[in-house]
């Protein structure tokens, strides 16, 4: 599909299926909020990283990254909780249909390098996972949840979230959170907010697929939109804005 009809079919896409976006979300303090990163690492983010990492700088994940990143600045300025999920994988537990990727105690399972000082944070809880879904691998051993433990100790009654898959790891995460929430696991927990502009997803065209054995065509921009679309159907909102309580933090 060349450029024109690529456009056209996203543009279909939109007027059929819209993503009716929430009102811009203005953050003041007065409501407990949490930041959620998903799995914004190395293997998923950082060009040539790893398998599944991109193999061309990706306009849509840097502007993922950057967006992220000033969320983050912000919320330590202020002291709020963050809770960083690592993608981590022990070396012999494949995760199928993936291909090996972010290995425990390699580079590809460490945040992205903007995003390192994050581990040194006293507001930060950072989570390494072994699955897709964060919420599932928050669960420890014992059959306590560090993500839920995280949501009461911070009181927290709004969780922004960001990362990467919007489609995949993101929109797992979302869908388990907002069914915890929903049966009550999460109290105070009221609403989930996913930000558009900190969202990726990667870029896997169909004429690539094809000649990749196993491979499913995965266009960005087609996919990213269906996350943002499932997880509003699931009942997250969607904003592509967010301001603070000083006209200096915006985003």
């Amino acid at each position: 599909m060349g450029t024109v009809g690529q456009e056209a079919a996203i543009d279909l896409l939109k007027s059929e299926i819209p993503v009716e976006e929430d009102d811009p979300l203005l953050l003041t303090g007065d409501v407990n909020t949490g930041l959620v990163l998903v799995d914004i690492v190395n293997g998923f983010c950082t060009v040539g990283a790893g398998n599944l990492a991109p193999v061309t700088p990706n306009r849509q994940i840097s502007a993922m990254v950057d967006e992220s990143v000033k969320l983050a600045k912000v919320f330590c300025e202020k002291k709020w909780p963050i809770y960083a999920l690592r993608d981590s994988h022990h070396p012999d537990v494949p995760e199928p249909p993936n291909p090996p990727h972010c290995i425990a105690g390699t580079d590809e399972s460490e945040l992205v390098p903007a995003l390192q000082w994050l581990e040194n944070e006293p507001n930060v809880t950072v989570r390494c996972k072994d699955c897709i879904d964060g919420f599932l691998g928050s669960i420890e051993k014992d059959g306590s949840n560090v993500f839920v433990n995280w949501v009461k100790a911070n009181e927290i009654k709004t969780i922004l979230v960001v990362g990467i898959c919007t489609d995949i790891c993101v929109l797992d995460f979302v869908c388990s959170v907002l069914s915890a929430r929903n049966r009550g696991f999460l109290s105070p927990l009221k609403d989930l907010i996913v930000y558009s502009p900190g969202c990726a997803t990667y870029d896997l065209p169909v004429q690539i697929a094809r000649n990749i054995k196993g491979a499913l065509p995965h266009p960005q921009e087609f996919m990213h939109h269906i996350g943002l679309y499932m997880a509003k159907g699931r009942g997250a909102k969607v904003v592509s804005h967010i301001s603070f309580d000083t006209t200096t933090n915006e985003t």
